[in-house]
C-alpha cells in the first residue's frame, strides 16, 4: 500500500510538472560571445534580431513592418573578449516572446549597440555584429538556438563625395562651441553644421566684394546626422544651383541630432537653450565669416519632418530674425492633432481610441502599417535614448525628480498624463502660441509661414497642418499652405521623375523675398 501511494505521488508530481511546463514554458535564451580577436572589453545594449528569411546579409528591424522581426535586448555593462552573455528572448522583447514564434525558417543576428544610438539612427560605425545565423525549419519551443559570436565592427562608410572636388571646395564644416549651451550642461557643447557655398563664391570674392547672398538655414528630420545631411543634401542643392534650377544662395545645413533624439532648436529644461544658441551665437558667428545677407529679409528657414517642426518653431519664436520658413511635412504644430490623437481630450490614450480600436501612426495611403502601441513598445526594447516618442519628451516635457523628462504617456497602458500635456501646450504648441500672442507676433510673422504636406502623409501630419491653416486664415496671417494630393511623407518633393523638384520652387520663392527686383542668380 505504501509503495502504491508513492507511485501515485510520483505520477501526480510528474503530471503536475508537465502541466506547469505546458502552461509556463521555459524562457528561450540565446548565448552571445565577444570574439577573441577584440583586444579590450566592450559595453552597450545587446540587441538580438530574429526574422523569417533565408540568405539575408543582415537581420534588422523595419520601421514600415516592425512586427516582422523579433527584437530582444539586454544591457551589457562589461563583456570581455571570449566572454559569453545570455539574452532572454522572452523578457525584454518585441513584438512578443520569441518562444511564441511559429515553426518555420528564420535567421538571427546579434548587434552590440555601443553608443546606445540604434533607437535614433540604427547601426552606426563602431557597433559590433555577429554573422547571420540560419535557423531552417526552426521550432523555438523544441530546438536550442545557435550560439552567436560578435566578430565584426560596423565600418566607417566611404565618403560619397570623394569624387566631387567642386562640391567639396564649396563645403565648409562648422564646429562652434556654444557658451550658452556649455553653461547649461557644465561641459563644452558644440553646434555643428555644413556651410554650402554657391558655385563661384570664392571666385567672386575679389571681383565683387560688396556682394552678399541670401542664406537658408536648413535642418533635417528624425534619424539624420551631420554626416547624412552632408551626403544627402549638399550634392542635390549644389547641382541644382550649378545648373540654374535654383538661385544661388548660401545653405547652412544644421545638425539637430543628439543622444536624446532631435533637439528641434527649441529652448528647454532638458536639452538646453538651442534656439537661443542658434539665434544669438551661431548665426552672428556665421555672418561674420561669410558673405551672408544679415537682414531678416535675407535669412530663411527650411526643414522636413522634425526639421519642419524645428523651422516652424524658429520662425514663430524669432519672427524678427527670419524672413520666412518653408516647412515641409512638419511634426504636429497643434497638439489637438498629434498624428491622429487629441492629446488635450479627457482620458486621452496613445494606444486606443474611445471605441477600443488601435491608434495608427504609420500608413501607406489608406492602409495602416504600424500602430502607436507597436512603435512605443519597440522603442522601449531598443533603449532609453533616441527614440521618436522619447525625443518629443526630451524637447517638450518638464524635468522629473530623477533628472529625466516626465513621460507624456504610460508605456504599458497608453494613458496620457494631462499635467504633462498642459506643460507641452503652454510651452510648445505652435498653434496655441500663435493664437495667444498674435497681437505681438502679427507685424513680424504675417506672410512668413509657408507649409507643404501630402494629403496622404505617412505619419498623419496633414491633420495638424489643416488646423494651423484654419487658425492663420482666421487671424489673416497670410500664410501659404500647400496640401499635395496623394503625396506621402517620402515623395512630397517629387514632380514627374524628379524626386527633389520642390527645392526649385522653394528656392525661387525665397529669392523673390530677398531680391524682389532681381532675377534668381548670384551674379
Amino acid at each position: 500500500m505504501h509503495r502504491y501511494l508513492l507511485a501515485v505521488f510520483y505520477c501526480l508530481a510528474a503530471f503536475t510538472a508537465a502541466a506547469q511546463q505546458q502552461s509556463f514554458p521555459q524562457h528561450l535564451f540565446f548565448r552571445v560571445t565577444l570574439g577573441p580577436q577584440f583586444s579590450s572589453p566592450v559595453s552597450g545594449r545587446l540587441l538580438l534580431f530574429v526574422s523569417p528569411g533565408h540568405g539575408d546579409k543582415a537581420v534588422d528591424s523595419d520601421m514600415m513592418m516592425p512586427s516582422k522581426t523579433y527584437v530582444a535586448a539586454k544591457e551589457v555593462p562589461y563583456l570581455a573578449p571570449g566572454q559569453t552573455v545570455s539574452v532572454d528572448a522572452d523578457d525584454v522583447v518585441f513584438p512578443e516572446p520569441l518562444s511564441n514564434a511559429r515553426f518555420g525558417d528564420y535567421e538571427a543576428q546579434a548587434v552590440l549597440d555601443v553608443g546606445h544610438t540604434y533607437n535614433y539612427s540604427g547601426r552606426t560605425p563602431g557597433d559590433l555584429e555577429s554573422e547571420v545565423a540560419a535557423l531552417p525549419a526552426w521550432n523555438p519551443q523544441q530546438q536550442v538556438p545557435p550560439a552567436l559570436t560578435l566578430t565584426m565592427t560596423v565600418p566607417e562608410p566611404p565618403d560619397p563625395l570623394i569624387n566631387a572636388p567642386d562640391l567639396l571646395s564649396a563645403l565648409e564644416q562648422v564646429d562652434f562651441r556654444s557658451p550658452v549651451l556649455s553653461r547649461f550642461w557644465g561641459r563644452d557643447i558644440h553646434m555643428r553644421a555644413w556651410v554650402l557655398l554657391p558655385p563661384g563664391y570664392h571666385a567672386r570674392l575679389g571681383s565683387n566684394p560688396g556682394q552678399h547672398y541670401p542664406t537658408v538655414y536648413f535642418t533635417h528630420g528624425f534619424g539624420d546626422t551631420l554626416a547624412s545631411i552632408r551626403s544627402r543634401y549638399a550634392p542635390l542643392l549644389y547641382q541644382r544651383m550649378q545648373s540654374g534650377r535654383m538661385p544661388q544662395m548660401i545653405w547652412v545645413l544644421l545638425d539637430q541630432s543628439s543622444l536624446t533624439g532631435t533637439h528641434e532648436f527649441a529652448d528647454g529644461v532638458n536639452n538646453g537653450p538651442w534656439g537661443t544658441a542658434l539665434t544669438t551665437e551661431l548665426i552672428p558667428y556665421l555672418e561674420a565669416h561669410y558673405r551672408m545677407d544679415a537682414r531678416a529679409s535675407g535669412r530663411f528657414l527650411q526643414g522636413h519632418s522634425s526639421g519642419g517642426w524645428a523651422t516652424l518653431w524658429l520662425q514663430t519664436a524669432y519672427p524678427k530674425i527670419f524672413g520666412g520658413t518653408w516647412s515641409t511635412s512638419p511634426d504636429p504644430s497643434d497638439f489637438h492633432a498629434f498624428s491622429t490623437i487629441d492629446l488635450y481630450a479627457a482620458n486621452a490614450n496613445m494606444y486606443h481610441r474611445e471605441d477600443g480600436s488601435a491608434q495608427p501612426i504609420v500608413r501607406m495611403h489608406t492602409k495602416v502599417l504600424v500602430t502607436m502601441e507597436q512603435l512605443a513598445h519597440l522603442e522601449v526594447v531598443l533603449g532609453d535614448y533616441g527614440g521618436q516618442l522619447s525625443s518629443f519628451e526630451w524637447v517638450f516635457s518638464p524635468r522629473g525628480p530623477d533628472g529625466r523628462p516626465l513621460e507624456m504617456f504610460n508605456r504599458a497602458t497608453g494613458a496620457v498624463d494631462p499635467k504633462v500635456i498642459e506643460y507641452w501646450g503652454e510651452h510648445y504648441d505652435i498653434a496655441r502660441r500663435i493664437e495667444t500672442h498674435w497681437t505681438s507676433l502679427a507685424p513680424d510673422l504675417r506672410g512668413k509661414i509657408h507649409l507643404f504636406v501630402g494629403t496622404d502623409d505617412t505619419f498623419y501630419l496633414d491633420g495638424a497642418a489643416h488646423r494651423l491653416q484654419a487658425l492663420l486664415d482666421r487671424l489673416h496671417g497670410q500664410a501659404q499652405f500647400n496640401f499635395v494630393p496623394g503625396r506621402t511623407h517620402f515623395d512630397l518633393y517629387q514632380e514627374g521623375d524628379d524626386r527633389n523638384a520642390l527645392f526649385d520652387r522653394i528656392g525661387a520663392e525665397m529669392y523673390a523675398v530677398a531680391r524682389p527686383n532681381s532675377k534668381p542668380t548670384g551674379n
